[in-house]
């Protein structure tokens, strides 16, 4: 009998988060488009960035757990030059579109419950005009950063041992060109200060404005035998968490890229950064079906708000 390696162990624990990850993702992707298709009239434009996150995530997961499970359980060099670039420029591209999609979530929430009295509510039938045309910006800006993989990046077999990796173990490659490199580390830098700020901005106001409301509520509340919290703050409640989950895990697999892409001989730490790079993908639907946010009755209003 064969006996089972670390490889193979790790091989089946990246399986299973793979799985359980695609699944739910895929999931819930699938009960959005049934539910545009059904009932495209009474649709609420939030769910169409929900269905946009939904698709980053299933990317993700796709573009770097399945090269991955295949190199653990020993297949090598099992791709050439071309299918390294489109996977890992794929990857790339996917978690960017998370990251600005997540951005965009938080900040459309945020401004949803703004109050009609507050100097910004003009901003509440103007911001749904803005979902497509921002989904566009995200491909291109994406799609535009991201280039500089596709030059640089080989598969593993075809690179000396000199040149420093990518985040993921069947590509390679060096940047020898320092002006190429820093405006390619700077636009990703730019990108995610920019989204990391506004996830921070709209969480701020988000968990002000709930303090507001629970202080406002507060008699009702008390004297309700069944308080029950409205559909907007079940669902800013969740948004809350994902952003505290997305940041969390984006920046602590920002940190592990940085450092292996710039050290040798660190393959537990590798391990380790696809673990991360993994996580909110996965976690991410397990959030929302818990907090009831996928809830019909919640997607859809005759208001379309």
């Amino acid at each position: 009998m064969k006996k089972i390696t670390s490889e193979d162990t790790l091989g089946i624990f990246f399986l299973s988060q793979f799985g359980i990850g695609f699944i739910g993702n895929t999931s819930l992707f699938l009960l959005h488009i049934k539910a545009l298709i059904f009932q495209p009239h009474k649709k609420k434009p939030i769910v169409f960035i929900r269905v946009h996150l939904l698709l980053a995530n299933v990317m993700t997961i796709l573009f770097s757990g399945v090269p991955e499970i295949i190199h653990f359980f020993g297949l090598r060099n099992f791709m050439d030059d071309i299918g390294c670039k489109a996977v890992l420029y794929m990857y790339r591209v996917s978690r960017g579109l998370s990251l600005c999609t997540m951005s965009f979530l938080s900040m459309f929430q945020a401004v949803i419950i703004i109050p009609s009295n507050s100097r910004w509510a003009w901003l509440k039938p103007k911001i749904s005009s803005y979902i497509f045309p921002a989904f566009s910006f995200f491909w291109v800006i994406n799609m535009l950063i991201y280039i500089r993989v596709i030059e640089q990046v080989k598969a593993s077999y075809n690179i000396s041992g000199a040149a420093q990796p990518y985040s993921l173990k069947y590509c390679m490659g060096r940047d020898p060109d320092k002006m190429k490199s820093a405006a390619f580390l700077g636009g990703m830098v730019a990108r995610d200060f920019l989204c990391l700020f506004i996830m921070i901005w709209a969480s701020g106001y988000m968990v002000v404005m709930l303090f507001t409301h629970r202080k406002t509520v507060q008699y009702v509340h008390k004297t309700s035998l069944n308080p029950v919290s409205s559909p907007e703050t079940k669902a800013t409640r969740t948004i809350l968490a994902l952003v505290v989950c997305f940041f969390f895990f984006h920046w602590t697999n920002s940190c592990f890229t940085v450092y292996v892409s710039y050290r040798h001989n660190v393959r537990g730490l590798e391990n380790i950064n696809i673990f991360l790079s993994s996580c909110y993908p996965a976690i991410c639907p397990f959030l929302m079906i818990q907090s009831n946010i996928f809830n019909l009755q919640m997607y859809y209003s005759p208001l379309n708000v």
